[in-house]
């Protein structure tokens, strides 16, 4: 039995930055609050936020005020943030 309210850390690898970064949460953390972490951590900012999406387990996360018990996430659990527009390539 767990502990409530115990944190672990997942594993977020943030696109722009090509760089995974881990991040501390509890089963109560929503993934806008992951991404918030992921962001400042990778990029030293948070700006421009809403521009970034949350995937997991291969699938976006579309209701960003979902928590990691209700998605399931475990401790070592992998997310992505990327740009929610993909970028041209050239």
């Amino acid at each position: 039995m767990t502990a409530v309210g115990e944190r672990y850390a997942v594993r977020v690898m943030v696109t722009p930055a090509w760089e995974q970064v881990p991040v501390q949460v509890d089963d109560a953390t929503t993934a806008a609050q992951l991404k918030h972490q992921a962001l400042k951590a990778a990029l030293k900012t948070t700006e421009n936020e809403q521009a970034f999406v949350v995937k997991f387990r291969g699938a976006q996360v579309l209701d960003e005020s979902t928590t990691m018990r209700a998605l399931g996430a475990v401790p070592n659990a992998p997310f992505i943030v990327l740009p929610a527009r993909r970028q041209p390539v050239r």
